[in-house]
């Protein structure tokens, strides 16, 4: 395992992510504890996690596990999806924000969170109110760094520019969805990344199993993701990712690699990428992923591979200019 430095922070961290939405849902205590450890084994001591994972119980789980070596992991988690039935246990508003973090901290059994999440644009809250709450819970100590999923660049740089302009603690550490399929990131949130030296730990290396050799044009297992959660399905519904995984399948199984293994090497081996998060539901499951650190990947590979997918259209119209 390599390790990395997460941006303009300083801290070091594994170039692997292990994310624990499974936890307490499709892995129960004792399997989340076993993926816990392998992670743990293989050099991993950078864990994500959300308000929201199998409705808190993620949290705790993953509070269990850290106990007795919590200052030798680095920990997220996040805060904007519906946490409750209340309508304002949501958004990023300072009320929410400030209830949120402390039902965290209390199910993860931690004075801080290493990296604090807004998990998604909340347009009922105004940046420069969401910005400063983060702050001000950074300068509580209760979050150690501010940090961004689920939001356009756009809206990444105008709160940059708001932390800038008001001295305010900026993001630190952004969250995309990125995976051979699903390559909008590349268009301006990965270069506004390298630009600002952003971290970047990016979500669904593997396509939600896509592309782990189980999809393809007529081609579904009768479990997974894709088959068993609307949101998932809706996600990956065109047809064209279907051939691409393929494409893909074929590739891998040319070179004797495992497809999830080389799907998060080629998330990997993008230059603003600090490190893919993982997950699984079963150690079985996870060693192809872990299997990624230990490939000889080359760039040759990433042209190859990325030459089976379809590049996402440029951020303007002057498609024409691309290559001055």
């Amino acid at each position: 395992m390599k390790y990395k430095t997460l941006g303009k922070t300083g801290i070091q961290v594994s170039e692997l992510c292990f994310g624990t939405m499974s936890f307490g849902g499709n892995a129960d205590r004792e399997t989340s504890k076993q993926l816990f450890h392998r992670c743990l084994d293989k050099g991993i001591n950078f864990f994500d996690s959300a308000n929201v994972y199998s409705g808190g119980v993620a949290e705790e789980i993953l509070g269990e596990l850290i106990a007795g070596k919590r200052d030798e992991v680095v920990i997220t988690s996040k805060a904007g999806f519906p946490s409750g039935t209340d309508l304002n246990a949501r958004g990023s508003s300072r009320r929410h924000l400030f209830l949120a973090v402390e039902q965290s901290l209390k199910r993860l059994k931690t004075d801080r969170i290493e990296f604090y999440f807004i998990h998604r644009f909340d347009s009922l809250t105004s940046i420069e109110e969401t910005v400063r709450a983060l702050d001000d819970l950074r300068r509580q100590g209760k979050i150690l760094y501010p940090a961004v999923s689920n939001w356009a660049a756009w809206q990444i740089a105008k709160a940059l520019g708001v932390s800038a302009k008001e001295c305010l603690s900026g993001f630190e550490l952004i969250q995309p969805m990125y995976n051979l399929v699903k390559r909008q990131a590349e268009v301006e949130i990965l270069p506004l990344a390298e630009s600002e030296k952003l971290g970047v730990i990016s979500y669904s290396p593997l396509g939600g199993g896509l592309l782990t050799g189980k999809y393809g044009i007529g081609k579904r297992p009768e479990t997974g993701r894709l088959v068993e959660q609307n949101n998932y399905t809706k996600r990956y519904e065109n047809e064209t990712y279907y051939a691409i995984a393929d494409r893909f399948s074929a590739y891998a199984s040319e070179r004797g690699i495992h497809p999830a293994t080389l799907a998060v090497a080629w998330v990997l081996s993008h230059p603003a990428i600090t490190a893919p998060i993982i997950g699984a539901r079963s150690v079985e499951q996870l060693e192809p992923s872990l299997a990624a650190v230990d490939l000889e990947f080359t760039e040759e590979w990433r042209k190859e591979i990325t030459a089976l997918s379809i590049d996402p259209p440029l951020a303007t119209d002057r498609s024409e200019e691309a290559a001055n």
